[in-house]
């Protein structure tokens, strides 16, 4: 009685079932990739051969799948061998890359920033000339700022500054070559000012913090939050008209005269870099008579 041999294939024991038929596959193939070129690409074989490439095909692609991961890890050590004077070149080509984007931002922030302060200038027809600053004190005594220009470019005491959105403050100190300008948060600051809409006249005055007060409006005055404050000319110092701050907050103290008025100022007092120095005044930017009139009244 004869036995029955059972080989049994496994990839644990030997070489996988799936590698053995792409073999069995792959000399098929060929053996009749040879018999078909003696026959001229003809006769019944053609047939054969079609046959063998359909059930050969999937094996074939299965196996160019298979080895992918290998390829894609050659690759990762090539570059990951590379010679280390070409990673340092490399790297050094994008810090400087790096370095020329950030100096190329920087001009174009530079750049946005002074055209505004030229918007405004021409905005609010202002004589005078631009400045750098080049250090701040903005504390809870002192709220200044010092300039990269002073007398030699024509700047003297009392002449007013801003930035693109509104007042600064004043030149308070004068050198050959620096100015120190006390801003409008100052506690020593004061700016004859009115509400836009209905000339309510009265004067900003600085806290040392970024909320100024607007006192002397009379309470039979009309005044509201987000009412536009601005220079009123009074004064000679700043051009009339001059944005200054929003309101954002009025009281009316019982039996008190006289509201208690919060402003926001709308200057970036608080990071400025290049601001306008105006030199001087026209007539028309000056208050006029019925302006110190009408203020009078009001007082």
């Amino acid at each position: 009685m004869k036995k029955k041999l059972n080989i049994s294939l496994s990839s644990k024991g030997g070489v996988s079932e799936s590698l053995i038929a792409c073999i069995a596959c792959c000399t098929i193939s060929l053996a009749l990739f040879t018999v078909s070129v003696a026959g001229a690409g003809s006769g019944p074989l053609l047939g054969a051969r079609a046959v063998t490439q359909t059930l050969v095909s999937p094996v074939r692609e299965a196996t160019s799948f298979l080895f992918m991961p290998f390829s894609a890890l050659k690759n990762f050590i090539k570059n990951a061998t590379a010679p280390s004077e070409v990673l340092t070149t490399l790297q050094q080509q994008n810090e400087t890359l790096s370095a020329e984007i950030t100096r190329l931002r920087e001009q174009q922030s530079e750049a946005e920033r002074l055209q505004a302060l030229l918007g405004f200038k021409n905005t609010y027809q202002l004589e005078g000339t631009g400045a750098r600053v080049i250090a701040g004190s903005l504390d809870s005594y002192n709220a200044t700022i010092t300039l990269d220009k002073g007398s030699n470019a024509g700047f003297t005491k009392g002449m007013a500054v801003t930035d693109s959105k509104g007042v600064v403050g004043e030149i308070s100190e004068v050198s050959a070559t620096t100015s120190v300008v006390r801003l409008i948060t100052d506690n020593r600051s004061s700016v004859a000012a009115q509400i836009q809409s209905t000339r309510a006249q009265g004067q900003i005055e600085g806290q040392g913090s970024l909320v100024l007060n607007m006192d002397l409006v009379r309470v039979d005055q009309q005044v509201k939050v987000d009412d536009m404050v601005v220079t009123s000319g009074l004064g000679g110092v700043y051009p009339k008209g001059l944005p200054i701050g929003i309101v954002t907050n009025v009281d009316r103290p019982q039996g008190a005269s006289y509201y208690t008025i919060s402003v926001k100022p709308l200057a970036s007092l608080n990071n400025l870099e290049e601001v306008f120095v105006v030199t001087s005044l026209s007539d028309a930017q000056l208050a006029n008579a019925e302006d110190a009139a009408l203020a009078n009244a009001q007082g």
